[in-house]
């Protein structure tokens, strides 16, 4: 240990560590020890920059002192203020976690001082340093670009952003912050922190919190004359939580007193001690460092054994795609070789070829498996054999292929291991084919759902975007393959020579997407979204699409038999009005009509010379008219009985005898699933016809339907969210909202309510959150457009602070080019500045999409949870729709399944979140979906 007094001359450099790590950690794709599959990349990407710090700091301005600084744990004395810091910071990626403590080894490694503190954080540690650094009469530099520390500057104490290499001085924190250095808490603590959470003044940002303190001083001052801020919203604000802001600025206000345990002596700057030093690379297993190091010391190299996987497989380097080595695996062997790498990895990118895309009737052809960039095989399992004329046999397979129930023996024991990571893109396709061959794979990590987790709103997730847009690379095209037309063909009449690169690509381009995405998800700050909300909810609807659901056969003829008729009386009233017959399923007929013989108003014609009439052109006509009324009517008794009654019918699975949907988990950008072949989430249900529909959804002999839906959830989120006291209280008291909210804009008692006027405040009530416009609530209701302007513009009066949450909605889309949900799901939103009709489409979208997405985080966080709640019930969750879930369960089961579903779906928002506002469920049961709805 140094004697040398600290003093004037003397310059301290204080690394702070966790920023370091972390940018190591994104700086690198996932990489592992050789010997045993460690998680050393994040240390790799750190010593490197260690490294560089040492060679990079000479000269006549080099440090005399330095040390690394990290966080010892994650409670500390700020957790006892408030025990909802840092509540929001999503879990520490799980390959981070074992390589925290080899960067303590590596810092002590190359000489230079660790500290860490329990119950404190780096920054405080900083803090201390800083000020009895500058005590002393020396000067101090904070290697790091967080805001936190830029309190700290000041009177020979400067900040370094390494990343951009840039000093940040006084001036440089006033471009950040607006305010210079001391007055940095007093903004801190206005604006809040969300990465923190640190609660802060609601409503209020760093631009206005600087404004405020520049304009009144200090804090305190501003606290003491709040009374005086002439905006109402403002001065509420800082009156009504002055208690909550002061405790904000506790949490801001670095502690620079510390007793610590070292000296300002004790952290001299030393040089490597090459004895520690190059056993620790060696034994990291860095030979590119290790031999840089070794030659720049002047040392020896250490031999690091070159120790081979069991499989003798050598591990090959990342290389471009046109240089990829794709592999035919045809026997057992071959396949053995695989799985024993996979094992030494502990991770493998699968991917199925199929004979179609549904995943419920596709028979598997073969299976592929990649472990290595640019290293990739393809195992084919029942291609068939090439006949007469290019034709391929039904009977004969393909030579060069391994035995079917071989390859599932052998692959079985690695897809279900627990401690082997497996890799897809649409990994819920994938599942469910093995599943159907008894094979239960997991654990899963989704490429698709990382993408979607990072940039809902951006761009598609399919895996030829990803591919361009990530890796720089188109992938070989499917359709030369199967071709089209009359000589389209399934997978498995591909010859095997064409499969083997086509298929091994796709596991390739899998583990590339996942090399580049896992890091991203923690600096994108969604990976709590993926990991609680995206990648459980993969085996979720796995076994809910795999259930189904039954369908009577007789009542969907029934009905398309009864809509046949319902279809020909209102052909029938509509010949009457025009007077005289024509097809009313010609929109250019009916064009002709309406425009050109009755002379209607707002015809508009296309490229085509034929008029436009599209729904929204006849909802608009509705309002004046009966006939595009009775011709919209039509169109949706056609609509429901092709859609449905007709088409469900050709969708019953011939082996289960059930309708078996597939959910999209990134299909809408705000979380919610979308359904598809078929889609049963757009049965309508306002009309008696579409409700009727759902009477042939049944349950099967001895058990029951049981419908679990949320109660105006999107509603409740509103309020909790727009912070609109009227609505939280009639939540509070249990009033029927609709009609409180008829009571306070149309100035009508509850107990004088009509059906008609609390049906125009629902209808305004769900178009608000939408973003209606008096143009669609005119729509809905089919009433004249200014009189369902004038609704809107009560109902803003009525309740203020809606109005308000649009115009922060769309500002805070505007400057940061996304929203958010109440669980840190991001929308992007890069419409949001477009000009003309795409415009307001933008702005309502953003506005909507922090409510949906709200209620659509909560019930994937129920569903999620649904199985191990109900696992000791004899029960399967079937179906979700929108705010619903749909039930099966034995007969004698129903109570408990109900008490059991409603808790979970009740507190789905806990811990993480808090509303204000109770969500409540109600629960229906009958024998068939209609009657349990």
């Amino acid at each position: 240990m140094s004697e040398t007094q600290f003093g004037t001359g003397c310059h301290l450099h204080l690394i702070d560590g966790s920023a370091f790590i972390f940018r190591a950690y994104h700086a690198l794709p996932p990489l592992t020890r050789k010997s045993d599959g460690l998680p050393i990349g994040a240390v790799a990407g750190f010593c490197n920059m260690l490294h560089r710090y040492v060679e990079g700091n000479t000269g006549p301005d080099a440090p005399t002192h330095v040390a690394v600084i990290f966080d010892k744990g994650s409670h500390t004395f700020r957790n006892d203020m408030y025990d909802q810091y840092k509540a929001n910071r999503e879990a520490m990626p799980e390959d981070l976690r074992p390589q925290m403590p080899l960067t303590r080894e590596a810092t002590k490694a190359f000489n230079i001082a660790c500290e860490e503190i329990e119950g404190f954080e780096a920054d405080d540690i900083i803090a201390t340093l800083a000020v009895q650094a500058r005590k002393a009469g020396g000067k101090c530099t904070i290697i790091s670009s967080d805001k936190d520390l830029m309190q700290l500057v000041g009177d020979g104490v400067v900040m370094h952003d390494a990343m951009k290499n840039k000093h940040i001085d006084r001036e440089g924190v006033f471009e950040k912050f607006g305010v210079y250095p001391e007055r940095v808490v007093d903004v801190q603590a206005l604006a809040g922190d969300s990465v923190d959470n640190v609660p802060g003044a609601p409503g209020i940002g760093i631009k206005t919190a600087a404004l405020l303190i520049n304009e009144y001083g200090d804090l305190d001052a501003l606290l003491e004359r709040a009374g005086e801020i002439k905006q109402p919203k403002r001065r509420e604000t800082l009156i009504n939580h002055a208690d909550q802001i002061r405790l904000s600025r506790d949490l801001v206000k670095l502690d620079d007193a510390m007793d610590l345990p070292f000296r300002l002596e004790d952290l001299e700057v030393l040089d490597p001690d090459p004895e520690v030093l190059m056993p620790f690379l060696a034994e990291m297993e860095f030979r590119t460092l290790t031999k840089r190091i070794a030659a720049q010391l002047n040392v020896e190299e250490p031999v690091i054994e070159d120790k081979a996987p069991a499989s003798d497989v050598p591990a090959l380097e990342a290389v471009p795609f046109d240089q990829a080595t794709y592999e035919h695996v045809s026997d057992a062997a071959a396949l053995q070789t695989w799985i024993d790498l996979i094992y030494t990895r502990g991770y493998v990118a699968v991917d199925t070829e199929t004979t179609g895309l549904n995943d419920m009737t596709a028979d598997l052809v073969g299976v592929s498996l990649c472990v290595e960039a640019g290293h990739a095989c393809y195992i084919p399992l029942s291609h068939k054999a090439a006949g007469g004329d290019d034709l391929f046999s039904d009977d004969t397979l393909a030579d060069g292929q391994m035995p079917f129930d071989q390859c599932l023996k052998m692959l079985k024991p690695m897809l279900e291991d627990p401690s082997i990571l497996k890799i897809g893109q649409n990994m819920k396709y994938d599942a469910k084919i093995l599943a159907r061959l008894n094979i239960d794979v997991a654990p899963i990590d989704d490429t698709m759902l990382m993408s979607y987790a990072m940039h809902a709103g951006l761009h598609g997730h399919g895996m030829d975007t990803l591919s361009e847009r990530y890796l720089g690379h188109t992938p070989i095209p499917i359709k030369p393959l199967l071709g089209s037309g009359k000589s389209a063909r399934t997978f498995d009449a591909v010859p095997v020579a064409e499969a083997v690169p086509y298929a091994a690509e796709d596991a390739d381009i899998t583990l590339r997407l996942w090399q580049v995405f896992k890091p991203l998800l923690h600096q994108s700050q969604v990976t709590r979204v993926y990991e609680t909300m995206e990648r459980p909810l993969v085996p979720v609807l796995t076994g809910m699409e795999r259930s189904g659901i039954k369908v009577d056969r007789d009542t969907l003829s029934r009905m398309s038999n009864a809509f046949s008729q319902k279809m020909a009386g209102l052909e029938d009233e509509i010949y009457e009005i025009v007077g005289r017959k024509f097809n009313v399923g010609s929109p250019a007929q009916l064009g002709e009509i309406l425009f050109d013989e009755m002379g209607l108003e707002g015809g508009k014609k296309g490229k085509t010379g034929k008029y436009s009439t599209g729904a929204d052109v006849l909802e608009d006509l509705a309002t004046e008219h009966e006939l595009p009324r009775r011709v919209l009517d039509w169109r949706s008794l056609s609509k429901l009985k092709s859609t449905y009654t007709d088409a469900l019918q050709t969708h019953i699975n011939a082996e289960t005898g059930r309708v078996h949907t597939s959910y999209s988990i990134t299909g809408a950008s705000t979380g919610r699933l979308s359904s598809n072949d078929p889609n049963l989430q757009n049965i309508p249900i306002r009309s008696e016809e579409g409700r009727r529909i759902r009477e042939a959804f049944v349950a099967e002999q001895g058990k029951t339907l049981v419908a679990l839906d949320y109660s105006q959830i999107e509603l409740r989120i509103l309020a909790h969210i727009a912070n609109i006291p009227a609505l939280k209280q009639a939540f509070a008291d249990g009033h029927d909202i609709h009609a409180m909210t008829a009571s306070e804009m149309f100035d009508v008692p509850l107990d004088e309510m009509t059906p008609d006027i609390r049906r125009q405040a629902k209808a305004i009530n769900f178009g608000v959150i939408y973003g209606i416009s008096g143009f669609g609530l005119a729509r809905n209701l089919r009433i004249p457009r200014s009189e369902a302007q004038g609704f809107i513009d009560r109902y803003f009066e009525r309740f203020p602070g809606i109005r308000t949450y649009m115009d922060d909605t769309k500002t805070f889309a505007k400057e940061h080019g996304y929203v958010q949900t109440l669980f840190g799901r991001k929308i992007h939103t890069p419409n949001i500045g477009a000009k003309g009709p795409q415009a307001g489409f933008a702005s309502r979208a953003a506005i909507n999409a922090p409510i949906q997405g709200t209620a659509a985080d909560v019930i994937r966080r129920a569903m999620i949870r649904m199985p191990s709640a109900i696992k000791n019930i004899p029960a399967q969750m079937l179906l979700q729709v929108h705010d619903e879930l749909l039930f099966e369960v034995e007969d004698s089961a129903v109570d408990d399944l109900i008490g059991a579903a409603k808790d979970v779906m009740e507190n789905a928002n806990e811990p993480i979140v808090k509303l204000d506002v109770k969500l409540t469920v109600d629960a229906g049961q009958g024998n068939n979906w209609a009657e349990a709805h």
